[in-house]
């Protein structure tokens, strides 16, 4: 059983630390799930500081192919650090990759919140109509959900068209004359990784409806992923109210 694991993604933070108590020895600054895991912090997700990594002496680092650095991955290694990367592209993708991490870190058992999230997309009921958006992550410069995205993907399953699903690139940046252009149904914009608000993202799209989302609901892959139906479902309704 791994007894001293090193959490390098928020959402799998989240989802070790309820599921297999104490076993996390360092989390990155950006662990914000649970409120209260009080444990070291080991830097961001894209420069995370090996030196003190490598004094927690872990048994296990555990990474994402996109959140996380090849070349800091490749370091943990040559020092002797076993390293999980997870890729997440899609859900279901992500609770195959949930139990993988979870097993790896010593889960006695399947978690309930993965089989109550995996019940909550399995059932979603059809979308009562197909909405286009488009999905700004970023500004100064506006970057949109690109293809074979995670959140693209959770998106879908909702009955939310993003329009650059087939763009070349994962996240393309996209002048936002063009995305006003593009004339979507809706603007979806969540907290993060830039936290757009009501007063911060909004204004850039006069006329347009806005629904601003839970980052943690649409990027993560934990246990908010069993509320995040509903929850990002209220905001897109909301939109049109």
């Amino acid at each position: 059983m791994r007894t001293r694991v090193v959490s390098l993604v928020p959402s799998l933070t989240e989802a070790v630390a309820v599921s297999v108590p104490g076993v996390l020895v360092g989390v990155t600054d950006w662990c914000s799930h649970p409120a209260d895991l009080d444990v070291p912090r080991i830097g961001g997700t894209k420069n995370p500081k090996l030196d003190e990594i490598l004094a927690l002496a872990p048994d296990l680092v555990v990474a994402n192919e996109e959140e996380n650095r090849e070349p800091d991955l490749t370091a943990l290694r040559e020092a002797g650090v076993e390293v999980l990367v997870t890729e997440v592209r899609n859900v279901p993708q992500a609770f195959g990759e949930l139990a993988r991490v979870l097993g790896a870190c010593g889960a006695a058992s399947r978690p309930r919140w993965l089989d109550e999230a995996e019940a909550a997309w399995s059932s979603l009921p059809p979308p009562e109509r197909r909405t286009t958006a488009v999905v700004p992550i970023w500004r100064r410069p506006w970057m949109v959900l690109g293809r074979d995205t995670f959140a693209g993907d959770v998106l879908s399953r909702l009955g939310v068209d993003y329009l650059h699903a087939t763009h070349p690139d994962r996240y393309p940046r996209v002048p936002v004359e063009e995305l006003r252009a593009a004339a979507p149904d809706v603007v979806v914009l969540p907290d993060e990784p830039y936290r757009f608000t009501a007063d911060d993202g909004p204004e850039a799209f006069p006329g347009l409806p806005c629904a601003l989302v839970s980052g943690r609901h649409l990027t993560w892959y934990g246990p908010s992923l069993a509320e995040a139906p509903q929850a990002l479902g209220e905001a897109l309704r909301a939109a049109f109210r």
